[in-house]
């Protein structure tokens, strides 16, 4: 219950942040593919490709490919580096003047409980963002969310919610710390024992260079995972 009440703080922060302003609703459509392939008991390797469309799927809105290196302190607690290359594109009603090129590097924590059937997952990280010829930019994130099995406790059918705070750090932040907000609430269905599939709808606020907008994009998401596991083939050999 309290995980449940810090959860609707945030998302009423994030509102009354965005109360003011004008708001530019805009409808989106995001397509990905990650998994967590493991290579020891305490290693493994996180992929991730996310196809970023806007107006649904008729025009680019971004491209994300992302590779990690997991390590598993405890089974509910991991931590991750990575990097990430993202394209961003002019779209819609504030398109940005081109097409951006930025490179990422990562570091993150993620805790895990379970109370009852509802499990939780927090994740923080902290993100370093090259782009161009611009000065290094820095980022805090933090996403609280929590899954429900539907039907029995070991049911292939999940309901998923989560909610995400975007926060820019350092001496380069110009007028806006709140950066974006992401709330989340969707379906899994695991497919087997490697992989799963989801589907959902996500509301991303992005405050705009204008301190003025804000684009309220409506997105359907389609995901698919799939899990390696490397491990058992290093033991054959």
């Amino acid at each position: 219950m309290k995980k449940i009440i810090i959860l609707l703080f945030v998302i009423g922060l994030s509102t009354i942040s965005y109360s003011q302003k004008k708001v530019d609703n805009q409808f989106n459509s995001w397509w990905g593919y990650s998994g967590n392939h493991k290579i020891t008991d305490k290693w493994s390797v996180h992929t991730l490709y996310s196809f970023r469309r806007n107006d649904f799927v008729k025009n680019w809105q971004q491209s994300l490919l992302r590779l990690g290196l997991n390590y598993k302190i405890k089974d509910n607690f991991i931590i991750t580096s990575g990097y990430d290359w993202v394209e961003t594109f002019p779209y819609g009603k504030q398109p940005i003047s081109k097409q951006t090129k930025e490179q990422r590097i990562f570091e993150q924590v993620i805790l895990k409980n379970t109370v009852g059937i509802v499990k939780f997952k927090h994740r923080y990280k902290l993100e370093q963002r090259f782009s161009n010829k611009a000065p290094v930019k820095s980022r805090f994130r933090y996403r609280l969310g929590f899954s429900i099995p539907l039907g029995k406790k070991e049911s292939k059918l999940s309901f998923n919610v989560f909610d995400e705070i975007f926060i820019n750090l350092g001496v380069n932040v110009k007028g806006y710390y709140f950066n974006q907000n992401w709330i989340y609430s969707g379906f899994g269905y695991k497919l087997n024992e490697k992989s799963t599939l989801k589907l959902a709808y996500m509301n991303q606020s992005l405050m705009k260079g204008d301190f003025v907008h804000v684009e309220s994009n409506h997105t359907l998401q389609v995901g698919y995972s799939y899990n390696f596991d490397f491990s058992k083939t290093n033991t054959k050999k």
